[in-house]
C-alpha cells in the first residue's frame, strides 16, 4: 500500500485502535469457555462481564441489558423479525429487510413519523448522508450504529425500546456487535442452543472480539469527550468548501440538516459515483459510493432516491466518511486530485 494512501471511509469501517487491539491481545491468554463451570470459564465469563458492564456504561445502559450479537445487522433482524413495523427508505438495508417501507422522507433527509412511535423503526444518523434524525420517545427500535462514539449518546434518555450498535465503527474488531433493550423488555432469540447471552442468542461468547469492542467504546468516549470530532468537523468544512469551490453543481446531501461531524455525501450529476470513487482509489483515497454493507457492489444510493433525487443524481453520489486520525493534508490532497478529475471530464465533454 502507498505510503501516502489516505483512508478517507470511515463509515464502512474504522481502524483498529491500539486500545482494542491490547485488549484483544491480552484476551488471547484466557482458555477457557465462558459457559464452563471451572476456574479458567469462570476467568472468561469474568472478561465477557466487565466487558457487558463497560460497554452500558458508555451506552448509557444497564449491564443485563446488552446481548452480544455478531454485530447491527444480526441486532436488526433479533430487534425486528416478527414485528409488523414501518420504516423509511433510508434506513441501511439490514433494517428495510424486516419492516415495511411506509414512512416518507423529505428532500433533507428527515423521516416523518406517525404520531404511534412506537409502531416504527428510526435510525439515530444515516451512514450515507450523515443526517441525524430526532428520536421520539417510545420509539420501537433504532439503528444506533453510526452515532454512538460520534454524537453525544445516552441510551437511557432517548426513551427508545431497543437500539444496536457494532464495534467495528469505533475503532473495534468486526464481527461483533450488541442489542441494547429498554429494562423490562426481551426478545425470542433466533439463534437457538445452549441459552448464551440469558437466553436471548445461543452461541459461544466472542471474547476476543468482547474484550476488543469494549476498549474501543470506552476509548471512543474518551474521544468524545476531548473534542476530537469537533477536528473532525472543522476538517470536513474544508473539504466541502473546497469541493464547492471547484464545481458550483456540486450537491452536498443534507447540508442544512444535522449531520455527523465527519460526513459528506457529495453528487455531482453527470459524473458517476463509481467512476469517481475508481478514479481516486487510483489516486491513493479510500472512499465509497454510498454504504459498504452491498457485497462489493456499487450502485445507486436508495436512500438519494428515497429523499426524492432523480437517478442521475443519485447514481452521481460519493460518500467521504473523515475519522481522528486523518489529517488537513489529506483533505487538501483529496480535494486536488477530485479537482483535477473533475477538469478532465469537463474538458472531454466540452
Amino acid at each position: 500500500m502507498r505510503k501516502d494512501r489516505a483512508y478517507l471511509d470511515w463509515n464502512a469501517t474504522t481502524p483498529l485502535r491500539p486500545e482494542a487491539r491490547e485488549a484483544m491481545v491480552a484476551a488471547m491468554d484466557v482458555t477457557g469457555n465462558p459457559s464452563s463451570v471451572h476456574a479458567d470459564g469462570r476467568a472468561a465469563k469474568g472478561l465477557v462481564e466487565r466487558a457487558r458492564g463497560q460497554i452500558a456504561e458508555a451506552l448509557g445502559a444497564l449491564s443485563a441489558d446488552i446481548v452480544f450479537v455478531s454485530g447491527s445487522t444480526e441486532a436488526a433482524a433479533l430487534a425486528l423479525e416478527g414485528r409488523d413495523l414501518l420504516c423509511s427508505g433510508v434506513e441501511h438495508d439490514a433494517v428495510r429487510a424486516w419492516c415495511r417501507e411506509e414512512l416518507a422522507v423529505d428532500r433533507s433527509g428527515k423521516v416523518q413519523l406517525p404520531v404511534d412511535a412506537a409502531s416504527c423503526t428510526l435510525q439515530l444518523a444515516n451512514s450515507e448522508t450523515g443526517v441525524i434524525q430526532d428520536l421520539p420517545e417510545g420509539l420501537a427500535v433504532s439503528d444506533l450504529t453510526q452515532g454512538f462514539g460520534k454524537v453525544p449518546l445516552g441510551f437511557d434518555w432517548l426513551g427508545i425500546e431497543m437500539g444496536f450498535i457494532s464495534a467495528h465503527k469505533l475503532g473495534g474488531p468486526k464481527g461483533i456487535g450488541a442489542l441494547v433493550l429498554r429494562r423490562g423488555l426481551d426478545v425470542t432469540a433466533r439463534i437457538k442452543g445452549g441459552g448464551q447471552e440469558m437466553g436471548r442468542r445461543s452461541g459461544t461468547e466472542n471474547v476476543i472480539g468482547i474484550m476488543g469492542f469494549a476498549a474501543a467504546a470506552m476509548a471512543a468516549q474518551t474521544d468524545l469527550a476531548e473534542g476530537a470530532w469537533e477536528k473532525v468537523f472543522e476538517l470536513r468544512k474544508i473539504l466541502e468548501s473546497g469541493l464547492a469551490s471547484e464545481n458550483s453543481s456540486t450537491i452536498f446531501v443534507g447540508k442544512d440538516s444535522a449531520r455527523l461531524p465527519n460526513t459528506s455525501m457529495i453528487a455531482t450529476p453527470g459524473w458517476k459515483g463509481e467512476t469517481q470513487v475508481m478514479q481516486m482509489d487510483l489516486a491513493g483515497f479510500s472512499i465509497s459510493a454510498g454504504s459498504a454493507c452491498s457485497s462489493g457492489k456499487v450502485k445507486a444510493s436508495h436512500v438519494l432516491t428515497a429523499m426524492g433525487y432523480d437517478a442521475e443524481t443519485a447514481a452521481s453520489a460519493i460518500r467521504v466518511s473523515l475519522g481522528p486520525e486523518t489529517t488537513e493534508d489529506q483533505v487538501l490532497r483529496f480535494v486536488e486530485a477530485w479537482s483535477a478529475q473533475n477538469r478532465r471530464r469537463r474538458a472531454r465533454a466540452s
